[in-house]
């Protein structure tokens, strides 16, 4: 399989305030709030009630990666904006709460190499599209990375419950965990799958 093409084939014009941008500035703007939200639960001592909160933020912009790319093509307003900003936004949040999850000890031991693979992987891929790019080929999201994200994002949901979701559903911390190693996974998986694409060009 090769994702990629030429970065000036289907190329459209950017719309800055269309509907599907606006959901994924609204993603970028979530990142600092659920973070805030678990610094002050956790680093701060701020009740656990905070965990709900920054969860509820978490899903509400984990629901707009979805809806910003189906309006974007129920619409016809998908953009070379839109498809840069996209998989940055999703990495951002996906990074900021690994950091954060770190930090407070809600994953420690064996469970931060699946963190650090994630970051790795997002990190190499990251730096592939920015080489590609000087060979002006373009390197799209797969489908297949789109569920790795989605996996990530379930994972990384039910650990920032963490204690809180302990009170509800006592497994909590541990299903993350496992969601997470699935997602690491996969994560390598998707990330060789870019990188034997990438090579290819590069060779040429």
């Amino acid at each position: 399989m090769s994702p990629m093409n030429p970065a000036n084939s289907g190329r459209l014009p950017a719309h800055p305030l269309a509907l599907p941008n606006i959901l994924t500035y609204a993603r970028i703007a979530a990142v600092p709030v659920v973070v805030g939200l678990m610094y002050w639960q956790s680093i701060l001592d701020g009740g656990l009630w905070l965990r709900w909160v920054a969860l509820a933020i978490f899903i509400a912009a984990g629901i707009t990666d979805i809806l910003d790319g189906y309006f974007a093509r129920m619409w016809g307003q998908q953009s070379s904006l839109g498809r840069m900003l996209d998989p940055i936004a999703d990495k951002l949040l996906v990074a900021s709460c690994l950091l954060m999850l770190a930090a407070d000890g809600t994953i420690r031991g064996w469970t931060l190499l699946a963190a650090v693979i994630i970051l790795c992987r997002e990190i190499l891929v990251s730096g592939l599209r920015e080489f590609l790019a000087d060979l002006h080929v373009s390197l799209p999201v797969t489908k297949l990375a789109k569920w790795k994200t989605m996996g990530q994002l379930v994972a990384i949901g039910f650990l920032i419950a963490g204690e809180a979701g302990v009170k509800v559903l006592p497994q909590t911390i541990e299903i993350g965990i496992v969601l997470m190693w699935l997602s690491a996974i996969v994560t390598l998986y998707t990330g060789w799958d870019y990188m034997r694409a990438g090579l290819r060009y590069m060779m040429d």
